[in-house]
């Protein structure tokens, strides 16, 4: 009899000292799926945004004149910090209700992929060679532009009379630690990226879905872009179908919008 209670008392000790650990376990589990969800989300939809869009045409072009090094640093810490910035913005709106943002996020999405599936649908077949060629040309008078700006040892020479003194004085201040290529690099990307699908993907991911793992995802996705168009941005210009490129975004698109709508990850 006293053998009975005594194990009767091991079972309900083990019983009650496994509880903490199983709850932890399912809270673990949840965010993992959470996180997994944000960060295989981001990295998608960067990769089909991205991927012969103006921000790589502009590494591939840069990468083919400067150092391939060099163009890289500079379009992925623009990159990288517009992708902090987007996922901070989003993260920004979690004082609204989560069922309002999951619901608006999940539509915007649905309207992001149905809109590049449109555009799929009416492309051209030469419209990566025509991308190509035009930021071409405008990197062409930005240089041209650039080059009236000579840096001998610091101090900046202006050669054109339309720069002002307190654009020449920051300009020197920053060549003073930054190369002119990584500059020019990280400036021309950042502009094009300013308002992009992409960083409004971004906002919109971060909004509903775990943070980190939307920067994590998103910040991984530029750099494999932006690594492939500073090693062979040319040939996969030459051969890259855009419009294959757009439907597949626009089914990425569509699919993590349902995707949200089942699993909602970031549900309570």
């Amino acid at each position: 009899m006293a053998s009975q209670v005594i194990a009767g008392s091991t079972l309900a000790l083990i019983d009650k000292s496994s509880l903490p650990m199983s709850a932890a376990s399912t809270m673990s589990s949840a965010v993992d799926v959470g996180f997994v969800h944000a960060f295989i989300a981001s990295l998608s939809v960067i990769i089909v945004s991205e991927l012969g869009d103006k921000t790589f045409f502009i590494a591939a072009i840069l990468a083919m004149r400067h150092s391939r090094l060099v163009v890289f640093t500079g379009a992925l810490a623009a990159l990288g910090f517009m992708t902090v910035l987007s996922a901070l913005l989003g993260f920004a709106t979690t004082v609204i209700p989560h069922w309002f943002t999951h619901y608006v996020s999940s539509g915007l999405f649905a309207v992001f992929g149905i809109k590049m599936l449109k555009e799929a649908y009416s492309m051209g077949a030469d419209e990566a060679q025509s991308e190509y060629e035009e930021v071409q040309k405008e990197l062409s008078s930005k240089e041209e532009e650039l080059d009236s700006v000579k840096v001998v040892g610091g101090p900046v020479v202006v050669e054109s009379s339309s720069a002002s003194r307190n654009s020449d004085r920051w300009r020197a201040l920053v060549y003073m630690f930054f190369s002119r290529i990584f500059v020019q690099s990280c400036s021309l990307t950042f502009l094009a990226e300013w308002g992009d699908r992409s960083q409004i993907s971004t906002i919109i991911l971060a909004a509903r879905d775990d943070v980190i793992g939307v920067i994590i995802g998103g910040t991984l996705g530029h750099a494999l872009c932006t690594g492939l168009a500073v090693v062979g941005g040319r040939f996969i210009a030459q051969r890259i179908s855009m419009r294959t490129v757009t439907f597949v975004g626009g089914f990425v698109f569509l699919v993590f919008a349902v995707s949200a709508l089942i699993l909602d990850p970031g549900a309570t």
